[in-house]
């Protein structure tokens, strides 16, 4: 069964980079769900800043996403849904007609009879061409406001990663195909499976406890440990959900749109490659460069894979007077090798290149070379 692929636009400052991005992932997600408008405790009420007009000219399906935070003491519902009616008012001034609005609110089980009623008025004040629908919870699954909850809306989006507590890890592909088993059961409504192509860091706060670090870096000592979506493992579980779907899954939504120096998102090369359900492949070459005996020497990943820095890069090379690693390298030399080794964690892109380091030797031999992972 093909199921419909869509993405999650989740920058908060829109960049010209967009422009590329969304051209290079449009044969492959024929949806966009971006992220309008958010509320945060303290922070209160603002809009992400997206381009209309890269929206508008892009063409696809649109569905504006609002954040509604769950650390909130309490939510406001008439300025709520003032807040959505004047974005959707404005998307629209400016070309842009959103297909459906999705609800994006942590809510805790105990909390479902307000949301609930929350969306029965929101339902009532929206086109009725406008579709609504919501991000949900695996936590839901016990509370029995669930199906009443699924009645309001024409479809929620079931998020399957980053839900528990993040020392636990970040996906597990078998919990996920457990919880949309058990989704499809409480409700005749069509769901998504949103699924992780991202990964982030955990750092230790004051207390040992752990702090998240996404796409922006948090200014704070200690050890990361850098949590990432293993892209063989969802590959594995989108097969499984193409060939046995659950009943009323409508497709599968990819968290987030990759853009360039995104460094805890997939490439979008490899991003496709799993939506695809291509085979994943990749392969290291070392690549060299020289010009009066001075050698540049670089990575590159050859396939369709994300890949992690490899630990060490050995080369065979003769007569070296002077050396230098580069790019969390350092490198070592003795009379007929030359020692790359890692310091520093990071991946290379599928299809992209890394500079290892220079040389100036007599010779570097270049089909004579090892990477060690």
């Amino acid at each position: 069964m093909a199921l419909d692929q869509q993405l999650y636009v989740w920058q908060r400052q829109w960049r010209p980079a967009h422009e590329q991005a969304l051209a290079q992932s449009r044969v492959d997600f024929s949806t966009l769900r971006v992220l309008a408008l958010q509320v945060q405790p303290k922070a209160g009420w603002s809009r992400a800043r997206v381009d209309l007009e890269q929206l508008k000219a892009d063409g696809r399906p649109v569905i504006a996403v609002i954040r509604l935070d769950g650390q909130l003491p309490a939510l406001d519902p008439e300025l709520a849904r003032a807040q959505i009616l004047q974005l959707l008012a404005d998307w629209r001034a400016g070309g842009v007609m959103p297909a459906g609005v999705e609800i994006d609110h942590d809510s805790g089980s105990a909390r479902l009879s307000g949301y609930t009623d929350f969306l029965v008025k929101l339902r009532s004040l929206l086109p009725p061409s406008l579709k609504l629908s919501i991000t949900a919870l695996p936590a839901w699954l016990d509370s029995p406001q669930l199906p009443a909850l699924l009645q309001t809306v024409e479809s929620s989006v079931l998020q399957v990663h980053a839900v528990s507590n993040p020392r636990l890890g970040l996906f597990y592909p078998d919990q996920a195909r457990d919880w949309a088993e058990r989704w499809a059961r409480i409700s005749d409504k069509p769901f998504y499976l949103a699924l992780p192509a991202y990964g982030v860091a955990l750092l230790p706060d004051d207390q040992g406890g752990p702090v998240v670090e996404g796409e922006v870096a948090l200014k704070r000592a200690g050890e990361r440990r850098e949590l990432l979506a293993d892209p063989q493992q969802l590959a594995t579980l989108t097969r499984q959900l193409r060939d046995k779907p659950p009943a009323h899954l409508a497709g599968l939504i990819w968290f987030r749109l990759p853009l360039p120096g995104d460094r805890r998102a997939w490439s979008l090369t490899t991003l496709r490659a799993v939506a695809r359900g291509e085979a994943l492949t990749s392969q290291w070459q070392v690549e060299l460069s020289a010009r009066d005996g001075l050698y540049d020497i670089r990575l590159a990943n050859l396939g369709n894979l994300d890949r992690p820095l490899p630990t060490r890069v050995v080369l065979n090379a003769e007569q070296c007077d002077g050396v230098d690693g580069l790019n969390g390298y350092t490198l070592r030399q003795t009379p007929k090798q030359l020692i790359f080794t890692r310091q520093s964690s990071a991946r290379i892109a599928a299809g992209g290149q890394r500079a290892l380091g220079w040389a100036r030797c007599t010779r570097i031999d270049q089909g004579a070379w090892n990477v060690y992972p």
